[in-house]
């Protein structure tokens, strides 16, 4: 049985006022008598009314102006993703008066991060999604808008310090854990691993802090850390030669290396050095579909990928703000996206479903 639409008019009606009242009472505006005050919301409560939001959206002639802060994909494919997914919520999006401007940097030089948070502020904003991947400079960023009441909403790197409307993406603890327990299945005991960080700061990225974080901790809780040595290893895949060199030498140090965690979506940088020397003993697990990743995982070089879903973010990111603003939903503070296992068997399920 369809459930009758209780419309202002029915409220007007049954508590013998105006729909004018009704209106002022619903929207906290002018002057209403406390007495019918009450009566009102009394019954708005009795006939369980749900304003329409979306139709009132629709009717509006708001413009919702946000800013998507997002690392250039010309520098890393990776961020194609999350500018894809801020895309297809703008499609879906304005007609409700949302516009979405890019403001991109090169997530390799902290200047070029500043130099783009700082645009913002010539342009009026309802809003902000950004993935913070330089953690510190982004900081005085959030007391700004904090101070001017703008709502920002992160994705890829979780920062709750400074009280985000909400973050998106995955538990990158948890996503350390899981990764060990990949990496850990058929190793031999004892064994040294590798855990590599590729084109970061380590200091100044809390994401991969808290992925090596869940990774360690893995082998304590389960007693396995006096079995297997750690090796931490901060590579830059830009200098090609420097990079080969320093993984030949981690490689030639530990003879007994039978494990590599790569941190960012660069195990492909890993797994071609890998198949160059045709060692094929040592098990990669790494992030994400990009093309090349997905090339090694066909081939075996590549054990386990998990899946951060880059679309998923930008998209999820650009829904929040719309929610908290126009649809004036709650909005949960943290939004995690699953900890999807790929490996060859299950990959064309991944490559084929849409990341939201």
């Amino acid at each position: 049985m369809k459930d009758k639409t209780v419309r202002i008019k029915d409220i007007a009606l049954k508590a013998n006022v105006s729909t004018g009242t009704v209106d002022r009472v619903l929207h906290k505006r002018g002057r209403v008598a406390k007495d019918v005050e009450e009566r009102v919301l009394s019954i708005i409560k009795e006939l369980n009314y749900e304003p329409n939001l979306m139709a009132r959206a629709l009717g509006s002639q708001k413009v919702y102006r946000f800013a998507a802060l997002i690392p250039d994909a010309q520098f890393d494919v990776y961020w194609y993703g999350p500018k894809a997914g801020v895309e297809q919520a703008f499609k879906e999006l304005k007609q409700f008066g949302v516009e979405v401007n890019f403001y991109f940097f090169n997530p390799y030089e902290v200047a070029s991060f500043i130099e783009a948070a700082q645009q913002l502020h010539k342009t009026e904003l309802d809003g902000v999604l950004l993935s913070p991947i330089f953690y510190r400079e982004a900081l005085p960023f959030f007391e700004q808008w904090k101070a001017q009441n703008i709502p920002f909403v992160l994705f890829n790197t979780e920062i709750t310090d400074y009280q985000p409307l909400s973050y998106i993406g995955q538990d990158s603890y948890l996503s350390g854990m899981l990764a060990a327990k990949m990496l850990h299945y058929g190793l031999p005991e004892p064994s040294s691993i590798l855990i590599a960080h590729f084109d970061e700061d380590i200091t100044n990225a809390a994401h991969l802090v808290k992925k090596e974080s869940g990774f360690r901790n893995y082998f304590i809780q389960n007693q396995l850390n006096d079995t297997y040595q750690f090796i931490k290893g901060e590579f830059k895949s830009a200098q090609f030669s420097v990079f080969h060199q320093q993984l030949s030498e981690v490689i030639e140090n530990n003879p007994d290396l039978k494990g590599i965690y790569v941190t960012t979506s660069k195990a492909f940088e890993i797994a071609a050095y890998l198949k160059e020397r045709h060692i094929h003993h040592i098990k990669i697990v790494g992030y994400d579909l990009l093309p090349k990743n997905v090339h090694f995982l066909n081939n075996g070089m590549i054990s386990f990928l998990i899946n951060q879903n880059p679309k998923g973010q930008g998209y999820w990111g650009v829904h929040q703000l719309a929610n908290h603003l126009i649809f004036k939903k709650e909005v949960a503070v943290f939004k995690y996206l699953p900890l999807d296992i790929v490996t060859k068997e299950n990959l064309n399920y991944f490559l084929d479903k849409p990341e939201y």
